[in-house]
Parts: structure tokens; C-alpha cells; sequence
């Protein structure tokens, strides 16, 4: 049982169980008996073909005099050319469905975020497998064809990528490689928590522009419950400053253009595209090291996301951010590699980017405070529970009161066991969804709360609370 504010988040996956997985095998058909017809004697004496010579695109059959065997392979299979630079398997992440969402709310996705890379590993490995002794044939191309329009996937690249930077974070533990962009002219940059996590208490932290310039930076604030952090350079009077044009979340409409900038594997400055697949998509994530989770209603794409590309921006079809990239659902959750070793989690074209309009918030007040604001309903919610809707718990953290007496949710007339259905026209299907659609709204807005109680339906208007700061 966890809580929405007191007692911690839960981590990735420990939000329920029992419910349907996706993918149940299916029963395969057996074929059926056939009757045995007698044999029908030729009319004639069969004559062999004659022998057909061996032709230049037929593979010799196994045994051919004059043919090596094929070399033997190792029990696992092939080396993975990518073994030596693997990292550790990111956690098992799971897609699950509620019946009875109708539609509205389709899934609670437990995604693994998606920091991390392997440096420049990678990028030699695919730089050297140059067949330097190919000949080549130029073609004439149109000069007018080399001059890409500004509102070209080309274009928007072009003036996009010196904003985009690669962040390298190490610590006593652990280090990782994600990405951030430049978010005013005093140097600060927009990123994931969970990329600059590992540089929090101490470690080192530095920056990288297209340019190759490298500089140091300092952790100005984090919020682990949004994932969103601010750094800022330090001694960076020669960098050129220039702010990523910032859009509007709210009005980005499902089939949109997007385009993905980040460091995918360490490989700086990838751009990938794609569509919105989806909005408010209810996001559980973590970076299964034990750390706190985070909650979004996240942009879903697929525009190819991969480890690295953390905190990297979610451009439109205008260049301007509206995402900032968080979390990816990966088909092989990290297991173990078919070619030997271990693998990472990789993109099938599920991506989960956090609203510019949220992440905007909160950066602005990272800036200003140095601490995350949250808004709340002063309530603890049943992570276990497996019915529809978010069911307030029956005990609060540490066998407190689960509605805070005072609070906004005690003076809405909520009461333990109660199970939010509903929060202004958004259908709450499960807890994370709950929290995430609160993290939505500021401290002092008002919502309309639709829950059941005793088997019947009730609503009511709830002040929502503030609460400063990570617990």
C-alpha cells in the first residue's frame, strides 16, 4: 500500500496485481485425420531426370565434397557485437489492462525510463564497418533539392540540434548519459530527474553542445515526482545560448508530426520521427534502482526513443517542444540478449514524453525555489487495488489517518474506501492515473470529484493543496 504524497511513491511495477496480462497464448487447431487412398500403379516405367549442374545462386547441401562445414557456434549463439558495452538490464516493465475503462483511459503503462548509454562504444563499433574498398557511382543532384526548407524534418534538425546537449552525470555508485536542451540565456538546462540523479550528492556533472564544447554544470533543482530537473553551466561565457522554442502541450492533437532529439546508446545528436500516438496517457516510471517513482499523463509517440535520449525535447512540426522524452515500454524489458550477454531495453515505438505545459511549470519553479511543488488532495491511495477506479486506503502512511483531517479531500467529504471514478472530465481508471491527473493541476485549483460509496455514485468540488518538496 502506498500513498499519493505521505509515506513515498511505489515503484515501477508495485502498483497491483492480478489483472489480465496482454499476449495470453491461443489454442492452436489440430489438423484433422485424412482416409489412406491404395496406391495407383504407374501406366508406365518412371525414367529419372537427368542431373541438373549446380548453379551459381544454389548453396552446396550440407556435405558436398569440397565444401567446408559450417564453423561450430558458441552455446549462446553468435557474439553480440554490442556485448562488450552493455549495461545492466533495465527493469521488467509490464502493460496492463482494466476492464470497463471504456475507451477513455485505455492503460496504466509501467515504463522503464530511458536514461542511460554506453559512450562512445557504440558509435566506433558502427564508424569502423566502412567497407573502405567499395566503388561508388555519384549521381547528379539538383542544387535547389540541397537547399531543405525550413519547416523540413532537415530544417527544424538543423536549427534545433546546437540547442541540444548531452548530458554525462557520474557518482560514487553509479554514472549515466542522457540528454537536455537549453531551456533561457542564463544557461539553464531542462532534463530528467532520473539523468542527473546519479550527479546529486556530489558527483560530477557535464555538458555537451553539437559543437563538441564541453562544460560543467550544478544541479539547481529536481522533482522526483514530475521527473523534470534544472541544471546550469557553470564558467560557460563563450557558449552559445540559444532556447529551444517552447509550444503548447494542450493543443497537440493525436496524429501530429513529432520529432525526437537525444543520445540514444551514447550516439549524440540522433533525430528520429514519428506521430502523437496518444495523449494523457497514464505513466508509472522508474528506474528500478529503488528510487522514487515518477507519475505523468504523458504524449505517447513513436518516434524512436531509446536509452540516452532521456530529457531530450519532443519537437512539433514547428520545431517548438512538446515533450520532454521520459520513458519508453520496451518488448524485451532488458533481458537477457538472444546473441549471449545481457541487452537493454530498447524502442518498439512506444515513447512517453512529459507535457511541455507541465514540465514548463515546474522547471519555472525549480528556478525560482530551488524545490518542486505539488499539488494534493491530502489523501493516501490503495496501490493494490484491483477494482475501477483509485480507492482511497484504509490507513494512511505509518498507520496515520488516510484522509489528512483538515485537508482538501477531509473538507470535500472524502472518506476511506471511497473510489474516485472520475476527476473533472477525466475517467480515473487506477491510482497512477489519479495521481498523475492531480500533478496536471496548480495548488488552489478546483476539481470535481465523481466517486462511489456504498454502491452509490456521489460528487464533489475539491480545493486542491499544495505540498513543497520531495518526500
Amino acid at each position: 500500500m502506498s500513498t499519493e504524497y505521505e509515506g513515498g511513491l511505489p515503484a515501477s511495477g508495485q502498483d497491483g496485481g492480478g489483472r489480465p496480462m496482454e499476449g495470453e497464448p491461443g489454442v492452436s487447431e489440430q489438423p484433422r485425420d485424412t482416409a489412406q487412398m491404395p496406391p495407383v500403379p504407374p501406366a508406365h516405367p518412371t525414367v529419372p531426370p537427368p542431373p541438373v549442374p549446380p548453379s551459381a545462386f544454389s548453396a552446396p547441401a550440407p556435405g558436398t565434397p569440397g565444401q567446408p562445414a559450417d564453423p561450430p557456434q558458441p552455446p549462446n549463439g553468435p557474439q553480440d557485437p554490442y556485448g562488450s558495452y552493455a549495461l545492466s538490464p533495465a527493469p521488467a516493465p509490464e502493460q496492463r489492462r482494466r476492464p470497463g475503462a471504456g475507451g477513455l483511459v485505455a492503460a496504466v503503462i509501467v515504463a522503464a525510463l530511458v536514461a542511460g548509454g554506453v559512450g562512445g562504444g557504440i558509435g566506433y563499433w558502427a564508424a569502423n564497418r566502412a567497407d573502405n574498398g567499395s566503388t561508388t557511382v555519384s549521381s547528379a543532384v539538383d542544387p535547389k533539392a540541397l537547399n531543405r526548407p525550413p519547416s523540413s524534418v532537415a530544417g527544424i534538425a538543423n536549427r534545433a540540434l546546437p540547442s541540444v546537449v548531452t548530458i554525462n552525470a557520474s557518482g560514487s555508485q553509479e554514472s549515466g548519459t542522457g540528454t537536455g536542451f537549453v531551456y533561457d540565456t542564463q544557461g539553464h538546462i531542462l532534463t530528467n530527474n532520473h539523468v542527473v540523479a546519479p550527479a546529486a550528492n556530489g558527483g560530477k556533472l557535464t555538458v555537451t553542445f553539437s559543437n563538441g564544447k564541453t562544460y560543467d554544470a550544478e544541479v539547481v533543482g529536481r522533482a522526483q515526482g514530475y521527473d523534470i530537473a534544472v541544471i546550469k553551466l557553470k564558467n560557460a561565457g563563450d557558449a552559445k545560448l540559444n532556447p529551444l522554442p517552447v509550444g503548447n502541450s494542450d493543443q497537440a492533437a493525436v496524429g501530429d508530426a513529432t520529432i525526437a532529439i537525444g543520445a540514444p546508446f551514447g550516439l549524440s545528436g540522433t533525430v528520429t520521427t514519428g506521430i502523437v500516438s496518444a495523449k494523457n496517457r497514464p505513466v508509472a516510471s522508474s528506474d528500478g534502482q529503488g528510487s522514487t517513482a515518477s507519475y505523468m499523463s504523458a504524449l505517447q509517440t513513436d518516434a524512436s526513443i531509446n536509452p540516452g535520449n532521456s530529457g531530450g525535447p519532443l519537437l512539433n512540426a514547428n520545431g517548438a517542444v512538446i515533450g520532454v522524452n521520459s520513458a519508453i515500454q520496451s518488448a524485451n524489458n532488458g533481458a537477457s540478449s538472444p546473441f549471449g550477454g545481457s541487452s537493454q531495453a530498447g524502442s518498439i515505438g512506444l515513447g512517453f514524453a512529459i507535457p511541455i505545459n507541465e514540465a514548463k511549470y515546474v522547471a519555472d519553479t525549480l528556478i525560482k525555489t530551488g524545490q518542486p511543488v505539488y499539488a494534493v488532495m491530502g489523501l493516501s491511495v490503495n496501490m493494490n487495488y484491483n477494482g475501477q477506479g483509485a480507492q482511497i486506503s484504509d490507513n494512511g502512511a505509518n498507520g496515520g489517518s488516510a484522509v489528512t483531517a483538515g485537508g482538501p479531500g477531509d473538507k470535500a467529504g472524502l472518506k476511506p474506501g471511497d473510489v474516485i471514478t472520475k476527476l473533472n472530465d477525466t475517467v480515473v481508471d487506477s491510482g497512477p492515473t489519479l495521481i498523475g491527473t492531480i500533478w496536471q493541476h496548480r495548488p488552489g485549483d478546483q476539481a470535481q470529484v465523481t466517486y462511489q460509496r456504498g454502491g452509490s455514485t456521489h460528487t464533489t468540488t475539491v480545493t486542491l493543496g499544495e505540498r513543497k518538496g520531495d518526500s
